[in-house]
């Protein structure tokens, strides 16, 4: 076996390894799959893809040393099966791509700490507390004093999201079992069941619109990179001059994250940069780049960041306004720091700036079409709205359907690009976020329901009467907590009666929420996926981006408040706001 591999490392085509790490897999029946970057749907999961096994694995059979003790248990055939790039055979349809799965291909680091004893303790902690509740839930005290009751569960919630990784929960679960309790609290609270079920029925409505618009957008963005079709952007990097190229990586990433999401265009542009870049401490810094300028290319379009797409699908912005308002703040919240950090140290480097051919990756037949249709897809869900009036998800609903009609079309017979299609699309798309976002917004809409929300903004408008204050220190909250539920929560505070359509406090919401997320890592979801790729800690970020970040996120706000004055206030205040403004 030794010099069989010795031989096959010694080859001139790449080699991969791949470990399988899935519930069901068994030896003998592992398929060949290539390893590559991590995809898309990979979450926000930091922890390592397997894929970073693969050079310690290699380089230990080049040199014929001893490989390391291995720290899972995992059967020795496994581990000694080595694949050719150019001759692996693709994932069957139906079958799980590893990568669908990271939290299971990430079980080597958990196995290592594994800890039967810990278990126990939170198997008995878990049980116990689901019987502390079924009592509360059936006590009397619950409906006398259901708004305590309810801000109650939803903070112990918040915490558990906050600190799922402490206490090795997924924040996806922890949602959902948020949302249930609160929903049976509310049944108990309100005057009636009939009328609880008539909340939720209303909730899920609203709900199930971000849900399905979630899903069409990531499976299209799926499909194009399946298809390689990022390349057309990647491959425009043609520059070696690390100055030049943190501008152009910057610029590339607010433009492409106006268009897709800002997970997706990180992972996308740091995946370049892992090529382009040999010194890690230069790519690191312009990683942080990336991260910045896809927090705020989402602020300005209403499919470019998921906080502005909940504020555009329900009513409280309008496209044409959000580009025309926001587009100047956002590119000034990235010109900034940009500017900031050229000047900097760390911008320069000693080491060279690799060719920026991906020849590794070639573009899948027809990727360009596939990359084209994709983006015009997205594109016209806008369109599709301001001529129909229908909700947004119907147009993502009609550029899936058209796209996944097309990729059936031009792979029709190839049973060996079944990876291409939408059904594999589908496994590899990050369905525990969308489940995520489905817990928090029922959870946020049983508070609505119960009025505790209008109470809290009631409160805030008493003791915080400035639009900009309060728009601002959503944006500071939303660098340290998720800016999902805080939006969410905002929609439930205010009205458009009170603030009408495209008012300043939407507006300033759907920029702080979006750019203010970049002022610590762990503030957005671009920031968690560089954390795990690029290996990049808090405190290095703390000291080295952050003050570029918050820079560039006050100025943005100076910006917008600077053309108000200048093109005339937006009526915001409540007293004086009109009773309706129609979105464009």
């Amino acid at each position: 076996m030794a010099t069989t591999m010795a031989a096959m490392a010694a080859a001139p085509r790449p080699l991969f390894l791949w470990q399988h790490l899935g519930s069901n897999s068994q030896p003998g029946s592992l398929q060949g799959l290539r390893c590559r970057l991590p995809r898309l749907a990979t979450g926000l999961s930091p922890r390592p893809s397997p894929c970073l096994l693969v050079a310690t694995r290699a380089s230990s059979v080049d040199d014929g040393s001893e490989p390391a003790p291995k720290s899972y248990s995992v059967s020795e055939e496994l581990q000694e099966v080595y694949y050719l790039a150019d001759d692996y055979e693709d994932t069957p349809a139906g079958a799980c791509d590893p990568l669908c799965s990271v939290d299971e291909m990430s079980s080597v680091e958990f196995e290592a700490s594994y800890k039967p004893n810990s278990d126990f303790t939170k198997a008995v902690v878990i049980a116990g507390s689901m019987l502390a509740g079924a009592a509360i839930i059936n006590h009397s005290w619950v409906a006398e004093n259901q708004n305590l009751a309810m801000s109650a569960v939803f903070g112990l919630g918040y915490l558990g999201i906050i600190f799922e990784e402490s206490l090795a929960f997924n924040k996806s679960g922890v949602g959902l079992l948020m949302a249930v309790a609160l929903w049976v609290i509310r049944s108990i609270g309100a005057p009636s069941t009939e009328v609880a079920s008539e909340q939720l029925t209303h909730s899920c409505s609203e709900v199930s619109e971000i849900v399905f618009f979630l899903l069409g957008a990531m499976t299209i963005v799926e499909i194009i990179d399946a298809h390689q079709g990022f390349k057309i952007v990647t491959d425009s990097i043609t520059t070696r001059k690390p100055r030049l190229l943190l501008w152009v990586v910057g610029v590339i990433t607010f433009l492409l994250s106006s268009v897709l999401d800002n997970l997706t265009s990180t992972i996308v542009m740091v995946s370049l940069l892992r090529k382009l870049v040999n010194d890690p401490e230069q790519r690191r810094f312009l990683g942080a780049v990336v991260v910045i300028a896809a927090n705020s290319g989402g602020a300005w379009t209403p499919i470019g960041d998921v906080t502005t797409t909940m504020l555009w699908i329900h009513g409280h912005i309008s496209s044409a306004r959000t580009i025309q308002d926001l587009f100047i703040p956002s590119a000034i919240s990235l010109i900034v720091p940009l500017t900031l950090m050229s000047f900097s140290r760390d911008a320069e480097s000693n080491s060279q700036v690799s060719s920026p051919a991906l020849t590794s990756e070639q573009m899948a037949p027809r990727g360009q079409l596939v990359f084209g249709v994709g983006i015009g897809a997205l594109l016209f869900v806008p369109v599709f709205k301001s001529l129909t009036g229908l909700p947004p998800f119907l147009g993502m609903l009609l550029g899936l359907g058209t796209l996944w009609l097309l990729t059936d079309a031009i792979h029709y017979g190839e049973t060996g690009r079944q990876q291409l299609k939408v059904p594999q699309a589908l496994s590899r798309i990050d369905t525990q976020g969308v489940l995520f976002f489905l817990g928090i917004l029922l959870s946020v809409g049983s508070l609505q329901s119960a009025g505790i929300l209008q109470d809290l903004a009631q409160y805030l408008n008493d003791h915080i009467p400035s639009v900009e204050l309060i728009a601002g220190a959503i944006g500071l909250v939303s660098a340290v907590i998720d800016n999902v539920p805080i939006v969410a929560a905002t929609m439930g505070m205010y009205s458009t009666e009170q603030f009408p359509v495209d008012s300043e406090l939407w507006q300033l919401i759907a920029y702080c929420a979006g750019t203010g997320g970049s002022i610590l890592v762990i503030g957005s979801a671009a920031g968690v996926a560089y954390m795990g790729m690029e290996k990049a800690d808090f405190l290095w970020y703390l000291k080295k981006v952050s003050g570029y970040a918050f820079a560039g996120y006050v100025a943005g706000i100076g910006a917008y408040l600077a053309a108000l004055q200048f093109h005339g206030p937006i009526l915001a205040n409540v007293s004086t706001s009109p009773p309706g403004l129609p979105g464009l």
